[in-house]
């Protein structure tokens, strides 16, 4: 572009932006000059950010429904939630996914009113978007919807969680799918490592270590699927949350009219410990892959444990950090060995939870990988972390807590949680005072009592011939753990999850 027009045209623009911004922003408007020469010269105010506190948002229907309200008039839009309590903890030992299934056909299996079109295309109409789901404590359903539909999606809602059909046609149509699914569950070695780390973790009659099986998918009825509902959905059991485009007063006098008549029955009990103990040492399944996955872990703390903020920042240091991480650091940036690796502490609230470190690695460097992992972690028990390291992991927490509370829904469902687990008040006041408070003893301390390699499993998934004697510098092969005993587990026919034969291929 010639240099006279290229002028005119910047004068132009200047012009332009200059006549479109008030006078205080104008004036308000910097030089490229005042930017700073480098990034840590970039000033920023100081972080000021007040947790919100839960009694302001809680509120109490006339039948005594918990209600946590936020409204917020940015959009048009509500957001309703109602989170009830029991998951895959009350699954029969011989149905394990018979919860998740049931939540599924809530809101796939019509009402005993309306066939399951008429309920999609009653939502379709309305621009209404309903999910239930559940996990291993909770099962939760959310509605999003217009604020002009509220009323009429809601009536939809209710009567859906209420009194669902659990159409036939609808759970046949779910069975096959959940069948399809169940064959292919051998096809990647990441679903192999996991179930048989939950059952090495958890025992096999947990329901945190059990998984449906053809003959449980067969066992799922509509009948079985009413049994649970019946327990689990009603409002003695169950918690509410909305938030968006209302009257609050409004909104809680809608709620009461929707649920009124809506039969209250025990709320669920909270889910059993395990009983079952992870046994150390290094274990093997056999799948032909060139690269290894591997699961390093052992059981940890509960949530509320004292020593929680602690040891999570701990793990930040040690794997949780991504590139920033100790094990990423040496085993992918330094020696090449993984794409990625990765450390996680995750609590329970209920029973203990787990320390668990991951990566996958070609097949020969398997063992490398794994003793620089563990040494590592045997390092930060041996040694305090440097300053700058807890420095770091210490203002992470601090400046990504507000994420926390980012969006209404989202706090909302914090706060539903809280309520369920009985979490201790004041702690989303006291976190970054807690975090800010530990010291490099704290973490030392904590490695000492809750990382410990010798009470580890090693679980490998892959080919064991080429796995076992290391890598051609032999810097480490895997008879370097436990004095060289390996546990070799067998594959499982993906359907019923008996062992194949020694060789055996997965059933197509």
């Amino acid at each position: 572009m010639p240099a006279p027009l290229r002028r005119a045209l910047i004068g132009l623009v200047s012009c332009c932006l200059a006549g479109l911004l008030p006078p205080a922003a104008a004036h308000a408007w910097q030089p490229a000059a005042a930017i700073p020469a480098r990034p840590e010269e970039i000033e920023f105010s100081p972080l000021d950010f007040k947790p919100p506190e839960a009694a302001r948002f809680r509120r109490t229907l006339p039948d005594g429904t918990v209600v946590y309200v936020a409204p917020s008039h940015e959009f048009p839009l509500v957001t309703l939630s109602i989170t009830f309590k029991g998951g895959a903890s009350l699954d029969p030992a011989d149905v394990p996914g018979l919860v998740a299934s049931a939540a599924r056909l809530v809101r796939e299996g019509g009402t005993t009113t309306r066939k399951p079109a008429e309920v999609d295309e009653a939502l379709d109409f309305l621009a209404t978007e309903i999910g239930v789901a559940s996990g291993d404590a909770f099962t939760t359903a959310t509605m999003n919807c217009l604020a002009n539909t509220f009323d009429e999606s809601l009536g939809l809602f209710v009567d859906m969680l209420r009194n669902p059909g659990f159409d036939a046609a609808r759970l046949e149509t779910a069975k096959a799918r959940q069948i399809a699914a169940l064959k292919q569950r051998n096809d990647d070695a990441s679903s192999i490592v996991g179930r048989e780390w939950r059952r090495l973790l958890w025992g096999p009659d947990h329901f945190e270590g059990r998984e449906p099986t053809a003959a449980s998918v067969a066992a799922t009825t509509r009948e079985r699927m009413a049994d649970v509902h019946r327990r689990i959905f009603h409002p003695g059991n169950m918690i509410v949350s909305v938030s968006g485009d209302f009257d609050e007063q409004d909104m809680l006098a809608r709620l009461a009219k929707a649920f009124a008549g809506w039969q209250k029955g025990p709320a669920v009990p909270d889910p059993v410990a395990p009983t079952a103990q992870l046994v150390p040492g290094v274990y093997h399944v056999p799948k032909d892959i060139p690269q290894g996955k591997v699961v390093i872990g052992m059981r940890s703390i509960s949530r509320d444990d004292p020593d929680a903020i602690p040891l999570a920042i701990l793990n930040d240091i040690l794997g949780g950090s991504g590139f920033t991480s100790r094990i990423m650091q040496q085993v992918r940036s330094n020696e090449g060995l993984a794409y990625s690796a990765a450390s996680a502490v995750a609590p329970k609230v209920y029973y203990p939870g787990q320390f668990q470190a991951r990566f996958e690695s070609k097949n020969p460097t398997v063992a490398l990988a794994t003793k620089i992992v563990m040494d590592l972690i045997a390092q930060v028990r041996e040694e305090p972390v440097s300053y700058e390291e807890l420095e770091t992991a210490k203002l992470a927490a601090v400046e990504t807590f507000p994420r926390q509370f980012e969006s209404k829904p989202a706090m909302l469902r914090l706060f539903v949680n809280d309520e369920w687990t009985n979490r201790p008040p004041g702690y989303w006041q006291s976190y970054r005072d807690k975090v800010s408070a530990v010291t490099r003893e704290d973490l030392q301390r904590v490695a000492r009592k809750h990382l410990d390699p010798e009470k580890m499993a090693i679980l490998v998934v892959g080919d064991w011939d080429a796995i076992a004697g290391g890598d051609l510098e032999r810097r480490a092969t895997m008879k370097d753990f436990f004095g060289g005993r390996v546990t070799h587990l067998p594959l499982r026919d993906p359907l019923s999850l008996e062992p194949l034969p020694e060789g055996g291929e997965t059933p197509k």
